[in-house]
């Protein structure tokens, strides 16, 4: 097997508005969209970001269509943590754990876009 490219999917009552989070405030481009679907990518991040609208009648499998589930963060590892952090609260992003720095040397934090999807970022210090 070779895989080929990655992807997140996610299920959310409005696909564009966390859509237009990742392109407003983290850099990412449209890369397609329709009705209840949008996927995004950018170069550097390792996975496209693709947002589905929660019901949508082609999700397979059903029991598994509702919202983006508890306990899930989107990860992306960043080389300026700080700078990062200043820049969104500029932009006035919702932060929802200001940074932080683990002893194993994670130093994050995370913000909510407006679905509720929290999205950390990451600089290992260690």
């Amino acid at each position: 097997m070779q895989i080929t490219a990655s992807a997140v999917s996610l299920n959310v009552a409005d696909p564009q508005a966390s859509a237009q989070f990742l392109i407003d405030h983290l850099g990412f481009t449209e890369k397609m969209a329709a009705d209840g679907f949008v996927a995004l990518s950018r170069a550097d991040a390792g996975m496209d970001v693709i947002y589905l609208r929660t019901g949508l009648g082609s999700f397979k499998p059903a029991r598994i269509g509702g919202s983006a589930g508890e306990g899930l963060l989107i990860v992306f590892v960043v080389d300026d943590i700080d700078r990062e952090y200043d820049r969104l609260r500029a932009e006035g992003v919702p932060i929802e754990t200001p940074i932080e720095t683990e002893e194993w040397g994670e130093r994050y934090f995370q913000m909510t876009d407006p679905n509720g999807v929290v999205i950390q970022l990451v600089q290992w210090v260690c």
